[in-house]
């Protein structure tokens, strides 16, 4: 079940200083898709500046579409069942959290150019400050991290620079 941005945060009169805009989906087992991902990932950004929000740089909107995109495709790759996505975005980070209904821990893989696939959960932590993953009774929750606030964000496996 999605519910509607519109239903999943306040607009500007009906929301206090500071409290964060969010938004949550659920998916039945097979209905997940990246693509429903990023869009709810975007409707959420650009509701941001008309509820009081600061604008989300446009480089971090990429970002965080590529985090989403990634953790909503593990899930449905490499979980039976159901699994959800919620968006968070305060005034100093943006948190998108999706769970599933399997609880094998994920690992990033060593980079290989010559492997097709297995670089999503690789890509997530590069473009991330952090990432959490969180075993849940059934499943788990992994929560990925990109700050809003200049000058403290880091990548994040800590050692790599990407260029910008």
């Amino acid at each position: 079940m999605v519910l509607p941005l519109s239903n999943q945060t306040a607009d500007k009169h009906g929301r206090d200083e500071g409290t964060p805009l969010r938004y949550g989906a659920t998916w039945g087992e097979g209905a997940a898709c990246a693509a429903d991902a990023r869009r709810a990932l975007r409707a959420l950004l650009s509701r941001a500046p008309r509820t009081g929000s600061t604008a989300v740089p446009t480089a971090l909107a990429v970002d965080a579409e590529l985090a989403a995109s990634e953790l909503v495709t593990n899930a449905v790759r490499h979980a039976p069942g159901p699994c959800g996505m919620t968006l968070q975005l305060s005034s100093d980070e943006l948190t998108i959290t999706v769970w599933d209904s399997s609880a094998e821990k994920p690992a990033a893989k060593k980079a290989d150019p010559r492997r097709i696939g297995g670089h999503g959960l690789h890509l997530v932590h590069t473009v991330s400050d952090r990432v959490v993953v969180a075993l849940r009774e059934t499943g788990k929750r992994i929560t990925a991290h990109l700050s809003l606030t200049p000058n403290q964000s880091t990548t994040g496996l800590g050692e790599i620079a990407l260029p910008g």
